[in-house]
């Protein structure tokens, strides 16, 4: 009968165990075994001294801990402000949601700068649609996953209402014949930036003009970003929406106002009379005065440039523009 040896039998009742007999590691026998592979008896493993836990040492021998720091405060979160439509500023306090808000502004004739509707609204919403068009508002359609994202319970309608009041067109006109002057007017056609409308508005303050006109469409309007740029010259200056520039321009010429468009091909505003009653007619910031309204106008203005540079910032311009008819009229 065949020997198990070396670890390659599993071992019968009898076989020889211990040594070279039961393995290649001679394992003691179990009588003079530990335990477990231990080679320590009971009484040497029950009277050695025990290991205290944790760290080595007594406490008093550690050094004391010092007190906890505070925190790193952490970053507020940013709160998620809703999306610009179409260039308006990111400001929920001139925003009107809601039909019936909305209904009740138009009816007690407050300012609007735009109304945005949801595509396909029927009910309700067409009598107050209506109303806006009849009261000169600009009403734009647009998907309502785009007044989602700017506030959410809006009843498929938001408006835009303006942050300052508006002059009309003959009350502005009356405001030279009070003081006794010659007409200086200002005229922005198409001028999108709320901050260039705003820097405009202080810069024809302070030049003196009696009044700033913007179109409905395509422009600008008192939206609380423009009135900040303006640093409080709304206190001082009136300004006018019209809904036709080019009808406004020929209301002016009929009153005696010459109409100057700045251009960058037009005469050195160095060498042109800009005396008399004046309307000084800027463009927008990309394609400054449109071919329509400067066709109508008396004169194009310019201002001399270096450097191979081509035009300079709509309100910059407009600045030293004004300061120039200022100048003309002797107030400097």
């Amino acid at each position: 009968m065949p020997e198990y040896r070396n670890g390659k039998g599993g071992g019968r009742p009898g076989a020889p165990r211990g040594g070279k007999e039961y393995g290649s590691k001679g394992y003691a026998p179990r009588g003079e075994r530990g335990g477990f592979g231990s080679k320590r008896s009971y009484e040497e493993r029950t009277s050695a001294p025990k290991k205290p836990y944790g760290k080595p040492g007594p406490k008093a021998d550690r050094p004391p801990r010092g007190p906890k720091s505070a925190p790193a405060p952490r970053a507020p979160r940013p709160r998620p402000s809703y999306a610009p439509v179409y260039g308006e500023p990111a400001n929920l306090e001139n925003i009107l949601a809601g039909r019936n808000p909305i209904r009740e502004a138009i009816l007690n004739g407050r300012h609007i700068e735009k109304l945005l509707v949801a595509k396909g609204l029927t009910g309700s919403a067409l009598e107050i649609i209506a109303r806006a068009r009849a009261a000169g508002i600009v009403v734009q359609e647009v998907e309502r996953n785009r007044l989602d994202a700017i506030y959410s319970n809006h009843q498929g309608m938001l408006a835009y209402a303006s942050a300052a009041e508006y002059a009309t067109l003959e009350e502005i006109m009356a405001i030279p014949a009070e003081r006794g002057e010659d007409p200086f007017f200002v005229i922005l056609d198409g001028v999108t930036d709320p901050h260039n409308l705003g820097a405009i508005l202080r810069s024809a303050a302070c030049a003196g003009a009696h009044g700033v006109i913007v179109p409905e469409r395509r422009a600008a309007g008192l939206v609380p970003a423009a009135v900040k740029a303006a640093a409080g010259a709304l206190e001082h200056i009136a300004v006018a929406k019209v809904g036709n520039l080019r009808q406004t321009v020929e209301i002016l010429k009929e009153a005696g106002i010459w109409l100057m468009a700045a251009d960058a091909e037009g005469e050195s505003v160095y060498e042109t009379d800009l005396s008399g009653p004046i309307c000084l007619v800027i463009g927008s910031e990309g394609d400054g005065v449109s071919p329509l309204v400067r066709s109508h106008c008396d004169r194009t203005l310019s201002l001399p440039m270096s450097n191979g540079m081509e035009s300079l910032n709509a309100s910059v311009a407009a600045g030293i523009l004004l300061y120039e008819i200022r100048k003309t009229r002797g107030e400097l």
